[in-house]
């Protein structure tokens, strides 16, 4: 009988995890190349090297490659260029993303137009790519997006953020329920408060972040490898009957 470790082993695979230049996606990739994938690691305004070499000097392989996400031409080029190096993708974490802040009824159309094509237009993007080389392969494949509180709560001065990631909980349901039965499992993290260059200022803000530890019944801000448990388990065999779930990463701040 195999042991529950090796259901967690992603030795031989191929992961793309875009937005790993720092933070939640710096994290991810090095946690799934500790667990044994090669990892193809995205930046785009923050090239992705410095996380491919920390990964390659820990003893694991990793190629960092840019594409610009704020265009539609830009998920093509990833995905191309991660299979010219590869050969194939077996795992695929939509993690990059941007927030644009302002009155909803001051709100600029490109703004709007940015944040949807990076956050959701992106994401759809990406997993058609990478779920038609799996297809392709009759391959087995884990398709991983980062969604976030707003899936579930309304924000304020972030329209588009919380439409984009709405939708990125929707669009992770729809894609889980036409590709389960060609094996290819479609999830979702939603993430809390994590301390991560994005919240620098809302950790600087003594009243605001005052109010968000007392709302986290954790009582402190998550860490990017707070991530990365739950980005293995999604990205891993040992979640082959998981799919169009989205895991809250939060540290309880949903629940409260």
């Amino acid at each position: 009988m195999a042991n529950i470790f090796d259901a967690f082993s992603l030795k031989g695979k191929v992961a793309l995890v875009t937005g790993a230049a720092s933070g939640l996606g710096a994290a991810i990739a090095m946690a799934l190349a500790e667990a044994g994938a090669s990892v193809a690691c995205h930046g785009n305004r923050r090239p992705a090297k410095d996380t491919a070499a920390a990964i390659d000097a820990a003893g694991f392989k990793a190629a960092a490659f840019s594409a610009d996400l704020s265009t539609t031409e830009g998920a093509q080029s990833l995905i191309a260029q991660t299979l010219s190096a590869f050969g194939s993708i077996d795992i695929l974490v939509n993690n990059a993303g941007t927030i644009i802040r302002h009155p909803a009824e001051e709100f600029p159309l490109e703004d709007w137009q940015t944040v949807l094509q990076v956050n959701l237009t992106s994401v759809f993007q990406l997993s058609q790519l990478a779920a038609l080389d799996m297809m392709k392969r009759n391959a087995p494949g884990k398709i991983i997006n980062i969604a976030s509180l707003l899936s579930f709560q309304g924000g304020i001065r972030v329209p588009a953020y919380a439409a984009s990631k709405g939708g990125v909980a929707q669009l992770t349901k729809a894609l889980a329920n036409e590709w389960a039965p060609k094996n290819i499992q479609v999830n979702a993290i939603a993430p809390g408060y994590f301390a991560t260059t994005n919240t620098e200022a809302l950790q600087a803000d003594e009243t605001r972040n005052r109010q968000i530890l007392e709302r986290i019944p954790a009582g402190r801000w998550g860490q990017p490898r707070d991530l990365a448990g739950a980005a293995l388990f999604l990205a891993s065999p040992a979640s082959d009957y998981v799919t169009g779930a989205v895991l809250n990463v939060d540290g309880g701040w949903l629940g409260r």
